[in-house]
């Protein structure tokens, strides 16, 4: 371990209070005393160097431009960068186990096709009628899922929406359908 003089010390105390003042100064002086042992810890939670260096880049910016909500009164500055990095990297972690979990289940969803076959003219003018009642975002998801019979996964790439989105639409649009569909039929024979 390397001895500290009194001109590290005095660079250290600089560094870290020009890191709190927000100067750009400070976020490199911050970046080049921590960044190596930050980038360690980051490389420990996620396995992967280059999602560790944008775990440490992300988390210094963020912790440069909320200086703020540091507090040297709870532990050194060193510390509270440690815990942020590793608290992020857990975070980038379940997220990449959470979305690794929904695109598995949309995948077993997408394997089951959906077939729409309407021979009565009475009930396709209904179903006209109902799916120009709905939101043209709903409309629209349904349609490629129902009519152009694209998986879930598809919509969402054709439409540049969350995956997540794009199943409520299509959920909410199911639902007012078939609101739609009932009260219209009531009336029928």
């Amino acid at each position: 371990m390397r001895e500290r003089t009194g001109t590290d010390q005095f660079d250290d105390d600089r560094g870290v209070a020009d890191f709190l003042a927000g100067t750009s100064r400070g976020l490199e002086a911050v970046y080049r005393r921590y960044g190596g042992f930050l980038y360690a810890v980051a490389r420990s939670v996620l396995a992967d160097d280059d999602d560790a260096q944008d775990c440490v880049h992300d988390t210094l910016l963020r912790v440069w431009q909320n200086a703020r909500s540091y507090r040297a009164e709870r532990g050194a500055l060193r510390t509270y960068l440690l815990v942020a990095v590793r608290n992020d990297a857990l975070s980038r972690k379940r997220a990449v186990a959470r979305h690794a979990r929904i695109e598995e289940r949309a995948a077993r969803a997408d394997d089951q096709m959906y077939e729409l076959e309407m021979t009565d003219p009475i009930e396709a003018a209904r179903l006209r009628r109902a799916l120009a009642t709905l939101p043209a975002e709903q409309r629209t998801a349904l349609e490629l899922a129902y009519f152009g019979q694209l998986t879930h996964v598809q919509v969402a790439e054709r439409l540049n929406a969350p995956l997540g989105t794009v199943k409520s639409r299509i959920a909410m649009a199911l639902r007012k359908l078939s609101s739609s569909l009932r009260d219209d039929g009531a009336g029928a024979p």
